[in-house]
């Protein structure tokens, strides 16, 4: 059965109906660009759960309360679900008969299962060495030819727009129009699910499409009156690739939060846009501050996510004094745990013990009693 909208009713009023979720296409194509003729090609993304962080909240005190948006939870593990359900879906609608992106790796993860969800092929683009293993696992599996080259993300995106201004070929990175579309869908659900608009949008921020389609989101729902006000939008970036930070672009970018690892944010003009409008900022945080958020979140809220997404948190306990009291703050969660395991191997602080002897009171020992 297909969950579609009546003239009278509302994307707010469908979302209990959990039981007829078809994707983010379905139930907020009043906002969309498709007609009944398009062919959309779904995964039944979206629909990602605004979880309260109590434990994070506490940190900052003053009545504020916490939430954490956690895109992990779609089909390949990110946030990029969003914008490439519609990327496929009107490249598909276009007669396209392969897509291409550079990646960090979600882009490439959530191009290359759509497309080929979609009957495309799907040709990706990879910093070489810089790309966490579980992304790369999904790209291959899925299916996509994978090129990593000898240079950083931003040489790659250069490649693939010149490849797809000059071949039959379609783009599907973040500067492709449709990829912001639908990830504004996410602003969508958090207004549905809080009942408003909170009062700060903390956000990873790496080439700057995500907090640009938040924005986009929220707008167009205040315009609607759905909401009663717009958020202070505040992008976070790693220290060691944070150009809207500094205002000029990171020739060689550093950083272990790799989804964000980006020197010059294809959608740069976009985001600084949205800082003024909001009255918002840009913010840089160090790997140690990103890695204690990281930690802090699957240690007392139970939420594991990839080191990237870790930064929104992250920046929110960094410039806590600044939230005002009372306050309800979202923090972005772009992608899955599951998509970094060595990092969380790596950097947990936790004993992991091997080679025990299997007997019950050595066990017993180990364990404190």
């Amino acid at each position: 059965m297909t969950l579609s909208l009546s003239a009278s009713e509302s994307p707010s009023e469908a979302l209990p109906r959990v039981a007829n979720w078809h994707g983010l296409i379905h139930t907020y194509r009043h906002y969309l660009p498709v007609t009944d003729r398009t062919p959309i090609v779904t995964l039944h993304e979206g629909n990602t759960p605004l979880i309260p962080a109590p434990a994070i909240a506490s940190e900052i005190g003053r009545g504020v309360q916490v939430f954490v948006k956690y895109d992990g939870l779609n089909p390949t593990g990110s946030f990029k679900d969003r914008g490439m359900t519609m990327a496929i879906t009107k490249a598909k609608e276009a007669g396209a008969k392969a897509v291409i992106c550079a990646s960090t790796g979600n882009t490439s993860a959530a191009a290359a299962a759509y497309a080929r969800r979609g009957g495309m092929r799907a040709y990706v683009l990879i910093p070489d060495g810089y790309v966490a293993l579980g992304k790369l696992a999904q790209a291959l599996l899925y299916g996509a030819e994978v090129l990593s080259i000898k240079g950083n993300f931003d040489r790659a995106l250069e490649i693939v727009r010149e490849v797809s201004e000059n071949y039959p070929v379609t783009l599907v990175n973040s500067v492709n129009p449709y990829r912001l579309e639908g990830q504004k869908t996410a602003a969508f659900e958090v207004v549905d699910v809080l009942g408003d608009a909170p009062d700060w949008l903390c956000i990873p921020v790496g080439n700057a499409g995500n907090i640009s389609a938040y924005w986009m989101g929220f707008c167009e729902y205040h315009q609607e009156g759905r909401c009663s006000h717009l958020p202070k939008m505040m992008g976070f970036q790693a220290a060691g690739a944070a150009p809207l930070v500094s205002g000029e672009k990171v020739t060689h970018p550093e950083t272990l939060a790799t989804a964000i690892r980006i020197g010059n944010p294809a959608n740069w003009q976009r985001a600084i846009a949205v800082q003024e409008a909001s009255r918002g900022e840009f913010n840089a945080v160090t790997d140690d501050e990103i890695m204690t958020a990281y930690r802090k979140l699957a240690a007392h809220e139970g939420i594991f996510c990839e080191p990237a997404s870790a930064a929104s948190v992250a920046g929110l306990l960094k410039h806590k004094e600044k939230v005002p009291a009372g306050a309800k703050v979202v923090c972005v969660l772009t992608g899955n745990g599951l998509k970094d395991p060595d990092s969380a191997i790596k950097f947990s602080e936790n004993n992991f013990r091997q080679g025990v002897e299997p007997h019950l009171e050595i066990v017993a020992q180990m364990m404190g009693f």
